[in-house]
C-alpha cells in the first residue's frame, strides 16, 4: 500500500471511529486531525471536507464489513432461519466490535445523517439494500429447500426482523447493557421458529 493510500485508510478507520463513540455531527474535522496525527492539508488533500469523508467510510468501511459479518454468514447455510437468528445472536452477544453502548453504527449514521444529506442518504440504503435483499433471497431459498413455510412472504420477515434488530441496539445503547438482548433473543428464535 503506497504512502497516500496509508494515510487515507488511517484517516477513514480513525475518523470512524471517533464517530462511532461521538456521533457524526459532533465530531470536528479538527477532531479527525488530532487524533490521526495528520496535517489539515493532508486531510483535505484526501477529502474535499468532511461530509465526502463520511461517505467514504461507508462505502470503503462499512460496506466491506457488512459483507463478513451481516451478509456471509446468511449465504452459507441451507437453514436461513437458523443462519438469521446465529446472525442476530452473533451481532448483539459475540461480536467484539459493535459495542452495546454505541449501538450499530450503519443505524446511528441513517437516524443522525439521512434526513440532511442525499449522499448519506444513498450510501447508507444502499448497505440496507444488501441486507434486505440478502436475508429476504435466504428465506426464498429456504421456502424451496423446505426449512420454511411456503406461505411465508421473505420481504416481510426480513423487515420484522431488520427492524427488531435496529431497534433492540437502541435499548441496549439505553440500558448501557447487553441483558437486554436476551429477551428480544429469545422471542426472535420464537418468531424464527413460527415461520417453519
Amino acid at each position: 500500500m503506497k504512502k497516500a493510500e496509508a494515510t487515507r485508510l488511517n484517516i477513514l478507520e480513525k475518523a470512524f471511529e471517533l464517530i462511532y463513540v461521538k456521533g457524526y455531527q459532533t465530531t470536528s474535522v479538527d477532531d479527525i486531525i488530532a487524533t490521526t496525527e495528520v496535517t489539515k492539508g493532508a486531510f483535505y488533500y484526501h477529502f474535499k471536507n468532511k461530509d465526502e469523508m463520511g461517505v467514504a467510510i461507508i462505502n470503503e468501511l462499512l460496506k466491506p464489513s457488512l459483507t463478513t459479518s451481516f451478509i456471509d454468514p446468511l449465504l452459507n447455510d441451507s437453514d436461513p432461519l437458523d443462519a438469521i437468528y446465529n446472525l442476530i445472536h452473533n451481532l448483539l452477544i459475540d461480536n467484539e466490535f459493535l459495542k452495546v453502548e454505541y449501538g450499530c453504527p450503519a443505524s446511528n449514521l441513517t437516524h443522525e445523517m439521512t434526513p440532511w444529506n442525499a449522499d448519506f442518504h444513498h450510501a447508507l440504503n444502499d448497505l440496507t439494500q444488501q441486507w434486505i435483499k440478502t436475508m429476504a433471497g435466504a428465506i426464498e431459498n429456504g421456502k424451496r429447500n423446505g426449512h420454511v413455510r411456503t406461505n411465508v412472504d421473505p420481504l416481510q420477515a426480513t423487515m420484522f426482523v431488520m427492524s427488531g434488530y435496529w431497534g433492540i441496539r437502541n435499548f441496549g445503547k439505553l440500558e448501557n447493557s447487553k441483558k437486554v438482548y436476551f429477551p428480544f433473543l429469545k422471542e426472535l428464535r420464537n418468531y424464527l421458529d413460527s415461520l417453519r
